[in-house]
């Protein structure tokens, strides 16, 4: 069975928390302490314009000396990053994540922001895969 997008969707769930881009980054970091996410979508007048992580804020503010407080999250966040849609495959998203070195996708239907997947739903749904597989080849060679 090919995985996609839509199977990690519909397991995961397609809430998506997001952030406003002037909002401080400060504001944004605890607010994914609060969620215990590792990012949130960034938006300006309810439009997906970007994506901001924690490897953001590493990178970006602590190795740059700059004050999280005074930063505005559209400072440090991914403006257009990558996305995907529900079709694409979980071989093919994991595929992405790793040749980009990132670890969360946004996921697009028809140009509106329907979910965001993260590197471990992808391996979860790879290993999901694995164990329908192996599960099914025993079936069969015990038969």
């Amino acid at each position: 069975m090919r995985k996609t997008v839509q199977n990690i969707i519909d397991t995961k769930g397609s809430d998506v928390w997001g952030i406003n881009a002037d909002a401080s980054v400060f504001e944004a970091l605890e607010f994914m302490a609060d969620r215990n996410v590792g990012a949130l979508i960034v938006e300006r007048e309810g439009k997906f314009i970007g994506i901001v992580s924690e490897r953001d804020y590493a990178r970006k503010i602590i190795l740059m000396s700059k004050v999280s407080k005074e930063t505005p999250v559209s400072a440090i966040m991914t403006p257009d990053p990558v996305t995907v849609g529900l079709s694409e495959s979980v071989s093919n998203c994991m595929q992405i994540m790793t040749n980009r070195r990132f670890r969360h996708l946004p996921v697009l239907h028809e140009g509106d922001l329907v979910g965001l997947i993260s590197i471990g739903d992808v391996v979860r749904a790879v290993i999901d895969d694995q164990a329908f597989l192996i599960d099914q080849l025993e079936n069969y060679i015990t038969r």
